[in-house]
């Protein structure tokens, strides 16, 4: 079967190519050809090895049987309402072409009143899998009935590579506050003077640099290369991050992490797993304690996250019977 796949590809963020990269990864081992619609077909062919075409082709949506619409956060129109239209634009034009489509591990919101009508319209009689907790209850209160999943990064297997417990990556995002940025800056700084190596990882590069010069004095890297993230994550000791995907693959890695959350799906992912976060603007002192003292996630957490991001799979598929959903939060 061709499984089609569309999401913010070929875009240069290194969290959504884990996501690209875990959906192919699991889609081949279960004999299954994938299709991704990217932003830039060549790059995505030649990064993750599966076939890819123009997002803005909408003849694409032929091409295969079942399409996935995620996983990411898609449904949401706090960034721009555009996004979100061209998602439930690929949706409903695939529904037309008589194509099957599931809402594939995507959190929910934020959404504007307007944004509700949109998605609520628009995903009528269409399955729906939301990677978090807190997607699911938002779904429920809007009248959509979904099913539990998780993000597919979570499958992703680190290298084998020596952990080096004084290491810690410390991953920040731009678009947020200046008082946020200047909470990691401290943060690091702390570290630094507690005896740990600050590495300072951009997740994607062209966008996040515009911070730097509020981050002076410590080591960058910068990469879309979610391979070299995982590489990172499963070398480091402890990972703080703002954005959500330096979390996901710190988790995948067994790598300890803690979050500064500027969204509520990092906030709802740092709850899942029992790990400790702040909102913006957050505390340094907190945050680097985290680190220097071990504050761990719950590590059985994060192993049914990466059990329910297995089944999410089935379910897409068609090969298994929806899960009975939960009543309360695990």
């Amino acid at each position: 079967m061709v499984v089609g796949v569309a999401g913010y590809y070929g875009f240069k963020n290194a969290g959504d190519e884990a996501i690209l990269e875990a959906i192919s990864r699991e889609l081949r081992a279960r004999g299954h050809q994938v299709l991704a619609l990217s932003g830039d077909p060549k790059r995505t062919r030649e990064e993750h090895g599966v076939r890819a075409a123009h997002r803005l082709n909408p003849l694409v949506l032929l091409q295969a049987d079942l399409w996935l619409l995620g996983g990411g956060g898609l449904l949401q129109d706090a960034t721009s309402s555009l996004s979100l239209l061209y998602y439930l634009s690929v949706l409903r034009l695939a529904r037309l072409f008589r194509k099957r489509v599931v809402v594939f591990n995507q959190s929910l919101g934020p959404l504007s009143p307007w944004g509700e009508r949109q998605v609520k319209r628009a995903l009528k009689g269409v399955p729906v899998i939301l990677r978090d907790q807190d997607s699911l209850e938002y779904a429920q209160r809007l009248g959509i009935p979904a099913e539990l999943g998780a993000d597919p990064a979570l499958l992703l297997t680190p290298p084998p590579v020596k952990r080096e417990e004084d290491l810690v990556l410390v991953i920040p995002r731009a678009g947020v506050s200046k008082e946020a940025v200047r909470t990691l800056y401290i943060t690091a700084n702390r570290l630094f003077h507690d005896g740990k190596r600050v590495l300072i990882l951009l997740l994607q590069p062209g966008y996040d640099e515009e911070i730097l010069p509020d981050l002076p004095h410590h080591h960058v890297e910068k990469t879309a290369d979610p391979r070299r993230v995982l590489y990172l994550a499963a070398q480091a000791g402890y990972v703080i991050s703002m954005r959500l995907h330096g979390l996901i693959l710190a988790a995948a890695a067994g790598t300890p992490f803690a979050a500064l959350s500027y969204d509520p799906k990092v906030a709802a992912f740092a709850k899942e797993t029992g790990a400790f976060y702040q909102e913006l603007p957050g505390d340094p002192i907190q945050l680097s304690k985290a680190a220097v003292y071990g504050r761990y996630p719950d590590w059985e957490k994060v192993a049914a996250l990466k059990e329910r991001a297995r089944r999410s799979f089935d379910l897409a598929l068609g090969e298994a019977s929806p899960v009975k959903r939960p009543h309360g939060r695990g």
